[in-house]
């Protein structure tokens, strides 16, 4: 399950998006710090999930950017 999805992605203000991915590139930096101190994560696919959530924000991000620029 997806952390968020595209349809509220774009629902998004652009100021909520950057904080989301504030939040979330964060979150994932925790993650790998646990996981490279040899700690265990609850949820190891967590950190998949983090990285296309981020993937799914820029991508709006940037086809919202360069649709303004036409």
């Amino acid at each position: 399950m997806p952390i968020l999805r595209v349809s509220e992605i774009r629902k998004m203000s652009n100021e909520e998006r950057k904080r989301r991915l504030t939040e979330l590139r964060a979150e994932l930096m925790r993650a790998r710090t646990m996981v490279e101190a040899g700690g265990a994560l609850d949820n190891p696919s967590r950190i998949r999930e983090l990285k296309k959530a981020i993937a799914r924000i820029l991508t709006v991000m940037n086809e919202e950017q360069k649709g303004k620029g036409k």
